[in-house]
């Protein structure tokens, strides 16, 4: 544990789970899309539903899902700015039991039109994880640079995209792959030494007609 896990980051707010982490699932979300935000339809659960609003929870969401990191003053305001871009935000407060106290989905729709809906949770002290993407249980914390993949599942094609990052002398550090069942949709969570350029995002798209999607996040 290090000091930044005692004292919690530099954010706007009251509160590092309600607010500073709520900030980082957003933008986690806008990662994930990979675009510039249409929509959301953002649903809260547990802790957040109940006081959220209190502590800005909505607020640094909608801040995380225009770009914005916990340390912008932006977050105050982020729902008027969302307003103001054009960007239509829809909160809903549940009382269903998500397993944790701190929970908030959000379905993002970007500017073509495409959409992925996330989940994550808010851990304290600014740290969070995302659980699941588009049903897919997942772990991605935004500490790591990590690529991610939704391919069919089918011999070679963890080989190959793993075959292409060694190419490019891209160090994975840890990976996991989490699939609907044999032989069935996939997902594979590669972390990364650095950043997975673009260019070799575009190669991975290309090098098995069985990886229908790639995309590489930044730290948040």
């Amino acid at each position: 544990m290090g000091i930044f896990d005692i004292i919690g980051p530099v954010m706007i707010g009251p509160s590092s789970s309600h607010t500073a982490g709520a900030a980082r699932i957003g933008r986690l979300a806008l990662e994930i899309l990979g675009e510039e935000l249409a929509s959301a339809d953002i649903t809260l659960y547990g802790s957040f539903a109940k006081t959220g609003r209190g502590h800005g929870t909505d607020k640094a969401l909608a801040a995380g899902l225009l770009g914005c990191l916990p340390s912008s003053d932006k977050i105050r305001n982020a729902i008027e700015l969302a307003g103001k871009q054009g960007v239509a935000l829809h909160f809903s407060f549940s009382e269903e039991d998500m397993g944790h106290p701190n929970v908030a989905s959000i379905r993002a729709v970007g500017r073509s039109g495409r959409s992925v809906t996330v989940t994550g949770r808010s851990l304290g002290g600014g740290r969070v994880l995302i659980t699941d993407i588009d049903g897919y249980p997942v772990e991605i914390s935004g500490e790591e640079y990590t690529l991610i993949t939704h391919h069919h599942d089918v011999p070679g094609v963890i080989a190959q995209v793993c075959l292409v990052l060694a190419g490019h002398h891209l160090n994975i550090s840890n990976m996991k792959v989490f699939r609907k069942g044999r032989g069935d949709d996939a997902v594979m969570i590669i972390h990364t030494d650095e950043k997975v350029p673009d260019h070799v995002t575009d190669e991975l798209r290309a090098c098995n007609r069985h990886v229908e999607q790639v995309m590489a996040l930044d730290i948040i």
